[in-house]
């Protein structure tokens, strides 16, 4: 079995899907991997690296795929960066589906067989597959440490013989995975943190983290969860009130970071531009939901905007701004569910239809896209 490690072609992602270190254990399952050159550049991994860990490394794509059943990257790939793939082979990447179906039609039209790792099931089995959790947990960190420099005021309260410095006050919108790390980081830093999520089982995560809970706790709020531990949608009326409650309490902030975000949807509203207007000059907003459409009614993806002297940072995949760690966790990630995929006797890929992370992640096979939320196109 042949497992192909191909390159990000876009700029602005330096991650890469597979480390030295996880090359070797594909090696212990028995397969050969194949490592296009320069796939790990953006995350301090050169060629040399992997092959000393026993990979091939491929000049360009094509080689790289040539009799390859299993390809990882970090991101899809485009239909012409497949080219000459073996039928059903199995790619697993962040596929990114919503809003690009006919991308993911054109996809499955290739034979390949697609695996959407954001989908992973929030099961106890699937904890070590989560590439979610794993790369939200380095946004909230990362966040934080990009607030901080861009508020260029001390977090920490400092007493000094020239006067004491007042620790800055940092409020966190969305307690996910992304959200308790800011709060974890922003307190490790020395800041005054309250946060808010529409979830009631946050609250005590929250407290716990030394942070103070801020939320319209209505019968909604009770009932605002998934089973899957997701964030519902609220009512308009929900987020009138919540809005309310939130403005007076941004208007006293230093620094805001917003994380909410719900699969397959545009961001939530929940920093209007008033609310910007309403802070000081020099405080700093880190919308996290910007890649869809930001939480912020002023947020520019991909830059750092400047309303009346407060900065709005729309940074993407502040993941990727930490590549060597983020790589390492993610490559891990594939690691774990490509194990699920192979067989223990035969050493080849054996994918049983019948189990539960393939079905959840399985968008295409066979030539068709096979999950329901993206026949249509």
């Amino acid at each position: 079995m042949r497992i192909a490690v191909l390159a990000e072609t876009d700029k602005a992602e330096p991650r890469v899907a597979a480390t030295p270190e996880t090359v070797k254990k594909f090696l212990n399952l028995g397969a050969e991997v194949a490592v296009q050159s320069g796939a790990g550049a953006g995350s301090a991994v050169t060629d040399a690296d992997y092959a000393a860990a026993g990979a091939l490394i491929g000049p360009d794509a094509a080689t790289t795929l040539a009799g390859a059943d299993v390809a990882l990257r970090v991101r899809r790939p485009s239909v012409g960066e497949l080219s000459g793939a073996k039928q059903n082979l199995a790619l697993i990447c962040i596929m990114d589906p919503f809003g690009n179906e006919a991308a993911l039609a054109d996809l499955a039209k290739t034979g390949a067989t697609a695996f959407a790792m954001e989908f992973m099931p929030r099961i106890t089995r699937a904890q070590s597959m989560d590439v979610l959790s794993s790369q939200a947990n380095l946004a909230g960190y990362r966040a934080v440490i990009e607030a901080a420099a861009e508020y260029g005021r001390s977090f920490p309260m400092m007493m000094t013989a020239a006067g004491t410095v007042p620790a800055a006050k940092v409020f966190i919108m969305g307690v996910g995975v992304a959200g308790l790390q800011a709060i974890a980081t922003a307190k490790r830093l020395g800041a005054i943190v309250t946060a808010t999520d529409v979830r009631p089982a946050t609250k005590e995560q929250v407290e716990s983290l030394g942070a103070k809970f801020l939320a319209v706790e209505n019968e909604e709020f009770q009932q605002a969860q998934t089973a899957g531990g997701y964030a519902k949608e609220m009512s308009k009326e929900y987020q009138a009130a919540q809005a309310e409650l939130t403005a007076s309490h941004i208007a006293k902030q230093d620094v805001v970071i917003t994380t909410a975000l719900i699969p397959g949807r545009p961001a939530p509203r929940l920093v209007s531009a008033d609310m910007v207007r309403s802070m000081r000059a020099g405080s700093v907003i880190v919308d996290l939901a910007a890649e869809r459409g930001g939480n912020c009614e002023l947020t520019r993806p991909g830059e750092t905007a400047i309303e009346n002297g407060v900065k709005i940072v729309g940074a993407l995949n502040l993941a990727g701004r930490m590549a060597p760690t983020a790589s390492s966790l993610y490559a891990k990630n594939l690691l774990a569910f490509v194990e699920t995929l192979i067989s223990k006797e035969t050493k080849r890929l054996a994918i049983d239809w019948e189990d539960e992370l393939v079905k959840a992640t399985a968008l295409t096979r066979d030539g068709a896209v096979t999950d329901e939320r993206f026949k249509k196109a």
